[in-house]
This record gives C-alpha cells, sequence and structure tokens, in this order.
C-alpha cells in the first residue's frame, strides 16, 4: 500500500499546510530522483526550499501516489516503519540495497542533492 491519498490534487493544500506552487514544487523534485537514487526528506526540502523535511513527508503522504515515493528516506537512510517492506521491496527492484533495513546513503544518494548540501555550506575558514 502507497502512503497517499489517491486523487488528492487540491490547489491549495489544507491538509498537509502548503501552499500549491511548494506542494508542486516538492512533487517536482521527488519525481527528478533517478531510478537507483535515494534522497532524505530533509534533501527534498533543501531542493525545493520548503520548511521542514516533515512537509515534504505530508506532501507525499497525501498526495504522492503517482510519485516514486519510495527513494526518500530518512535522515540516517531507514524508512518509515509502516511503509518500509514495500519501500525496500521497490528500492531493491531498482538495485538500492539495504543492509537490515539502512540503505547507505553514502553509496546510493542522488547526486544532485550532493552538491545541494555542498553549495549550500559556506567555505571553511580552516
Amino acid at each position: 500500500m502507497t502512503p497517499t491519498r489517491p486523487g488528492h490534487r487540491s490547489s491549495n493544500c489544507h491538509t498537509c499546510g502548503v501552499d500549491e506552487q511548494l506542494h508542486e514544487l516538492i512533487r517536482e523534485v521527488v519525481r527528478k530522483i533517478p531510478s537507483g537514487r535515494v534522497a532524505t526528506y530533509g534533501d527534498v526540502a533543501d531542493l525545493s526550499r520548503a520548511p521542514s523535511p516533515r512537509l515534504v513527508g505530508q506532501v507525499l503522504n497525501m498526495d504522492g501516489h503517482d510519485l516514486p515515493w519510495h527513494r526518500v528516506l530518512r535522515a540516517n537512510g531507514t524508512c518509515a516503519p509502516h511503509i518500509a517492506d514495500e519501500q525496500l521491496q521497490r528500492l531493491a527492484e531498482e538495485g538500492v540495497l539495504a543492509d537490515d533495513g539502512k540503505v547507505s546513503l553514502r553509496t546510493y544518494r542522488w547526486e544532485d542533492a550532493v552538491k545541494a548540501k555542498e553549495e549550500e555550506e559556506p567555505p571553511s575558514l580552516f
């Protein structure tokens, strides 16, 4: 079972508290995650300029049925428990392997998410 409510498409996601533009931007970022790669909820929030990773999860839960939602993981590389079995199965079908329920972000993280993080960090003084 996918973590969504099929058919939920509104101009303003009142249940998520997200305006339409941000809602669609979050969906677009998730849509771009390539097969065989993963991103964290925080990565998607950063790339879409969403105020929090939790908001990304809310959008996917309410309106992610037509997206590769399974490619979005927690910051530690794990799945939310209620969707873990299906998510790990879908990822394995794309060649993303988990060790004891945890995906190596070092190995499988989407390159665009890594680049975005590097660009945001100010240069070190040391």
